[in-house]
């Protein structure tokens, strides 16, 4: 047998070995994605709280203040959900009113070049949907009630990933520490080495994105609602939440946004938001990810988005938000295995 066919025979056995212990790793993770996510959660719960759990701990005991932390935080958010909601509810009825004179104005312009719709193509389509409706009652019904299930299922993770969250705030280290002792000693050092490089990539990660989105959200709020477009502070937390999809979660959220403007105020202030769009892409571009992300990010543009892709076809949106994270963890690993003194 020639060196090179020896070779290439060695490297194909150990790509397939390396080939089946990841489908088996996907294979458990589908089987048991509702565990990992609720490990995945707990873990951005500690990046964010453990920092504050630490300097409660200072004045008051150590429970206390994990309590303390994980309350306020439930408190905070819950109480921006109900603000968002009220929101909602007091601007519905106006809402709906400047669609529907939105949409009367829109047709017009649908008309003429080069779209060229029929005169009715809104009014048909308002029909159409409504016949939908109607006569996919019994349909829509049951997939409201397989939505109740996968109600309770998001209770479950929730409540899980605050379980876990607790004693990763509270004792993570020591739990670190447990795991490393179960490994040979040999290996014990490296492991530390990885755990300690993946737990600062991650919690970097985490506050740098967090710092995005808050950002974006504010811009977002403060132009909408200088522009007049409704639901601005619904619109702003949604850009929140959508910044944590690299690269095409906040064109889709300001996408909706310009819908919005588009049938509330017309094309004159949807144009706008368009422009702001391209604002907020370049300041989120070129000083939020430079400044916020970089120390702790270090993964070139075409990687994130490959990531992002290929996440979303994996695991939908929570494969797309888990993406990033995980390749900058695992090559964070990498890179500190790699050093002449991991290990020593």
């Amino acid at each position: 047998m020639s060196p090179l066919l020896r070779t290439a025979s060695e490297h194909a056995w150990r790509l397939l070995v390396v080939g089946a212990l990841v489908y088996v790793v996907f294979i458990v993770l589908g089987r048991f994605h509702e565990v990992g996510l609720a490990v995945f959660l707990g873990l951005v719960v500690a990046a964010l709280l453990r920092p504050v759990a630490d300097l409660l701990a200072r004045w008051i005991p150590r429970s206390l203040a994990v309590a303390c932390s994980l309350v306020g935080s439930i408190v905070l958010a819950l109480g921006a959900l109900a603000f968002v909601g009220e929101t909602v509810a007091a601007e519905w009825n106006s809402l709906v009113a400047e669609f529907r004179v939105g949409l009367d104005r829109l047709q017009p312009l649908l008309e003429q070049p080069p779209l060229r719709l029929s005169p009715h193509a809104l009014s048909d389509l308002r029909d159409r949907i409504g016949s939908y409706l109607s006569s996919h009652r019994a349909t829509l019904l049951s997939t409201a009630v397989s939505g109740a299930g996968r109600l309770v299922a998001a209770l479950t993770v929730v409540a899980l990933s605050l379980f876990c969250s607790v004693f990763f705030i509270y004792s993570g280290d020591r739990q670190w520490q447990w795991l490393c002792s179960q490994f040979p000693r040999g290996g014990q050092e490296r492991l530390a080495v990885a755990g300690r490089a993946a737990w600062r990539t991650f919690t970097g990660y985490t506050h740098g994105i967090v710092l995005v989105a808050a950002t974006n959200a504010v811009l977002v709020g403060v132009a909408l609602y200088a522009l007049g477009v409704p639901l601005a502070v619904p619109l702003a937390l949604l850009e929140f939440f959508a910044a944590f999809i690299p690269l095409i979660g906040s064109p889709v959220a300001l996408a909706v946004a310009v819908v919005v403007a588009l049938a509330a105020k017309g094309p004159l202030v949807a144009a706008l938001v368009v422009a702001l769009i391209v604002i907020i892409g370049q300041i989120e571009g070129h000083l939020l990810h430079p400044l916020l992300m970089s120390w702790a990010v270090r993964l070139h543009p075409l990687v994130v988005a490959l990531s992002v892709v290929a996440g979303a076809i994996a695991a939908g949106v929570l494969g797309a938000v888990v993406a990033v994270p995980l390749v900058s963890v695992l090559w964070s690993v990498r890179q500190a295995l790699r050093s002449p003194t991991a290990g020593a």
